[in-house]
């Protein structure tokens, strides 16, 4: 976000140390004039809703999340390039139907477009969802694919294509009911750490939540998994940072609809030991909410994450207050993303929410939220018809509803999602996982800022560097963004960090870089797709639109 937020607390703190300047002499009046001058400071102008097209009907995309009830829930999609060409390519869940795997054939700037890939290997059915990840640092994203019974890691091995590699690995898949998934490396590690998060066990009476695992390395293999118990039917689980020092915790959100006496969760991960649960000593405050899904972003400018939790009814969005310990405060009514009931539609209901990612849609410098919605199936005191949300940024920190004006109300069951520039033209597109009916895509084709997009690398392993931060600056304004694979609801991405700029040009980009080492701010810019190498001064050019 920009200083406008920052703006805001020097007024609070300077008319809060007025009586104390007045007894050195200095007049409360000159002081709150100050105070005046820093919050009517003109701030930088906010864009308005892009301009979406659906291309649903023409985007070679037919995939169906189908289903009874063990589809309810998930319905994610993974967004990676399996062939190495700068396209992002699509593997969508299918439920009960195959899933899918779809390879990007736009033209850059031009309509979107995909081809349906064929793969035995990757055309699995009983999929809830998937993550890219490269587990072996070879160059080929490989995909972590959930699933009602045994879950299963697909090796990329170039050119869109899969080969099965539980045995490979060494990992034991299971046969839960999975919808969540997260990793991480940890010290001194080849390969990383994999979090599978649980839904209900697999019986008659659906009385009974399942515990979540890990599996760690030892060498190339796996070797060890980790219980996580208790479990509380989780929807969606997070590795982050979330205090900033360079460790990397596992947040779950919880489905309260069938634990009892449980609570949303934090895990302390240590390589030097097993897993433990944070606890009211520690900071961590019990909630109960419908939990389906996890969006991170640092919204407020101070280095940490905030965390946006998806329900049904009102979403959370969680603030830390002492980047010492997890004690979160609820400031989601204040930013205007509560979201409980639709803004169009069944009004008098509340919404059902599902995925959430932050991105900037307009590039206007100030980061939006998308959030799907959609009935689970037909509970009757939910809204039915309850349309996805686009919330748009403001220069104070604060959102305002975008979906109509931009053209992308959806009155369908939405279940997984993502912001993506689907056809590499520096504007995020959108795309949505149905219930029981085909996914959709809308291009953005709105006017928009400046922006640019950061492909972060180091040596193997992690190549892809997850657990780094990217930082952009301009001016007074700083923009984070943590790359890690979890979150969302039951599909995520894995590519270049898309940052909206407003007029910003040029800007300086930094990593800080998963081991906390802080790399130098490096001049890049505008409008194209950079590489920061770990251990370079400078970034690597890439391509522009049409270039």
């Amino acid at each position: 976000m920009t200083t406008q937020v920052h703006e805001s607390a020097t007024r609070s703190l300077l008319i809060g140390l007025a009586g104390v300047l007045v007894g050195g002499g200095v007049t409360a009046a000159l002081v709150l004039s100050i105070a005046n001058l820093v919050e009517n400071d003109t701030p930088p102008a906010a864009l308005g809703a892009p301009k979406f097209v659906e291309e649903t009907d023409v985007d070679g995309i037919d995939q169906v999340y189908a289903g009874e009830f063990q589809f309810f829930v998930g319905g994610g999609v993974a967004v990676f390039d399996c062939n190495t060409d700068g396209l992002p390519d699509l593997y969508m869940a299918g439920g009960s139907q195959p899933a899918g795997l779809y390879v990007n054939s736009s033209e850059v700037a031009g309509p979107i477009r995909f081809d349906s890939k064929k793969s035995s290997t990757a055309e699995l059915t009983n999929v809830t969802g998937a993550y890219p990840i490269d587990v072996d640092s070879d160059g080929f994203t490989d995909l972590a694919v959930l699933r009602v019974g045994e879950n299963t890691m697909l090796r990329g091995t170039g050119d869109c294509t899969f080969e099965a590699a539980n045995d490979l690995w060494g990992i034991d898949g299971g046969e839960e009911w999975t919808a969540g998934f997260s990793a991480t490396w940890e010290d001194g590690q080849s390969l990383p750490t994999l979090a599978f998060g649980n839904y209900l066990a697999l019986t008659e009476s659906r009385d009974r939540c399942e515990d979540h695992y890990m599996v760690r390395p030892s060498g190339d293999t796996y070797q060890t998994q980790v219980a996580l118990s208790p479990g509380f039917c989780t929807l969606s689980i997070l590795f982050s940072d979330w205090s900033r020092t360079g460790h990397r915790d596992l947040r779950m959100t919880n489905d309260r609809h069938y634990y009892r006496d449980g609570q949303e969760q934090l895990w302390r991960v240590d390589a030097s030991g097993e897993p433990a649960l944070y606890s009211e000593a520690d900071g961590w405050q019990a909630m109960q909410i419908w939990g389906m899904g996890i969006a991170s972003h640092d919204l407020t400018s101070d280095g940490v994450p905030e965390v946006f939790l998806t329900s049904q009814g009102d979403n959370k969005l969680q603030a830390l207050v002492d980047d010492t310990r997890p004690t979160y405060e609820d400031i989601a009514l204040s930013r205007g993303v509560t979201a409980h009931r639709p803004f169009v539609g069944d009004t008098n209901r509340p919404s059902t929410a599902w995925h959430a990612e932050f991105g900037d849609v307009n590039n206007d410098g100030f980061v939006d939220l998308f959030v799907t919605k959609g009935n689970v199936d037909a509970q009757s005191d939910f809204a039915m018809d309850d349309p996805n949300n686009l919330l748009l940024g403001n220069p104070d920190g604060t959102f305002r509803e975008g979906a109509d004006e931009a053209g992308l109300l959806d009155y369908d069951r939405s279940r997984g999602g993502a912001l993506a520039d689907l056809n590499v033209d520096g504007l995020l597109d959108v795309v949505v996982v149905e219930r029981r009916r085909s996914a959709r895509v809308w291009r953005n084709t709105g006017e928009a800022g400046n922006w640019l997009a950061v492909d972060v690398r180091q040596p193997a392993p992690n190549s892809d560097a997850i657990g780094a931060w990217v930082e952009v600056r301009w001016d007074d304004s700083t923009i984070s963004e943590e790359v890690a694979v979890g979150g969302g609801h039951a599909g995520g991405e894995l590519g270049p960090i898309h940052f909206g700029l407003g007029t910003a040009d040029p800007v300086e980009v930094r990593v800080i870089w998963p081991d906390n080492e802080t790399g130098p701010w490096m001049t890049a810019e505008p409008n194209q797709i950079v590489v920061v190498e770990r251990g370079a001064d400078e970034v690597i050019s890439g391509s522009t639109p049409g270039g």
